[in-house]
């Protein structure tokens, strides 16, 4: 709090102390009444493209209320992104060689199945050879024959399982090595994502949000002007409780105590009159203060007295800066 306005609560509870000692009141505090007030400041720099609020107007947690002309951010965006689409295209593709390889691979299966058929009919035909050259009606030479060609059919095979193991180690080889060459392009992909969710929190300090349920006091911009960040926009308090700062004497601290209810008095405004309302004791200081200096008897002076907040639902007439009577 201003120290202007310290001063002006303490020469309140002076007051207040004066009218106790009067014959026509008996309040044991007086004070003013304030809100916990809250000074919404621009997050960005540039045109007010819209701010449509009026000083009175009762605003909500979270509602946008304005914006700020942020074309340049948004350019900056769709360039960064821009760039991560180059380095896409940048990127090597592994599937024409694959599909070369694959196609190759297909046809040494094929021979593979062909090869396995020959074999399963030249041994059928051995076996019926060496059951003839058991019964000696044929010569031993067709037997070896049939198995000269199962041995070179063998090999073959093998052969043929070599080149699909070379194949398949192609494969992985060509995946890997284009792999390899993508990460070196991914990694600077990495940067520039980063650059553009920074570049999205900006863009999101355009919009401009209200922040608490409240009532707006004070408008310091309007649409079309020029804005900066860290430039107050407009001052909002929640008006729907009240606090009334209170001072009392060291005296008094035996009465009070903290959530205590209280009886709360504010100008009526007709024949000297007073409007009653209840308050609950939200704070007491646990520190003792001087009485302004501007009192000038030496008593008062060395007064104590000890600050207080009382909070008091406003029904629509309390308003910042209004004295308030306290009756404990």
């Amino acid at each position: 709090m201003k120290k202007s306005y310290k001063i002006y609560f303490l020469s309140a509870f002076i007051f207040g102390l004066s009218a106790c000692n009067s014959s026509k009141n008996d309040f044991d505090a007086t004070g003013v009444f304030e809100a916990d007030e809250v000074i919404v400041s621009a997050e960005s720099s540039g045109k007010l493209l819209n701010f449509g609020i009026s000083e009175g107007d009762n605003l909500k947690k979270g509602q946008e209320i304005g914006a700020v002309d942020c074309q340049n951010i948004g350019l900056q965006k769709a360039q960064v992104q821009a760039s991560i689409e180059a380095l896409k295209l940048k990127q090597n593709n592994a599937s024409p060689q694959i599909e070369i390889l694959a196609k190759q691979m297909d046809s040494q299966k094929s021979v593979m199945v062909t090869q396995k058929e020959q074999l399963t009919v030249l041994e059928k035909e051995r076996k019926r050879i060496q059951n003839l050259v058991n019964a000696e009606a044929v010569p031993t030479k067709q037997l070896d024959d049939i198995v000269g060609q199962i041995d070179i059919l063998k090999r073959q095979m093998e052969s043929t399982q070599s080149q699909l193991a070379v194949i398949t180690q192609q494969i992985a080889s060509q995946k890997e090595q284009v792999n390899i060459q993508n990460k070196g392009i991914l990694s600077e992909t990495q940067p520039l994502q980063v650059r553009v969710s920074q570049i999205e929190e900006q863009l999101g300090h355009c919009k401009i949000t209200n922040p608490i349920d409240g009532t707006v006091l004070v408008k310091y911009a309007e649409a079309q002007e020029i804005t900066g960040m860290g430039k107050p926009l407009y001052k909002i308090a929640n008006l729907e409780t009240m606090t009334l700062r209170a001072y009392i004497a060291g005296t008094q601290l035996g009465q009070v105590k903290v959530n205590q209810p209280v009886k709360v008095f504010i100008d009526n405004g007709k024949d000297g009159s007073y409007k009653e309302m209840t308050g609950t004791i939200s704070w007491i200081s646990s520190k003792s203060e001087f009485t302004p200096k501007t009192i000038q008897t030496k008593d008062e002076r060395a007064n104590l007295v000890y600050a207080t907040k009382i909070k008091v639902k406003n029904d629509g007439f309390i308003k910042i800066g209004m004295y308030g009577e306290v009756k404990f």
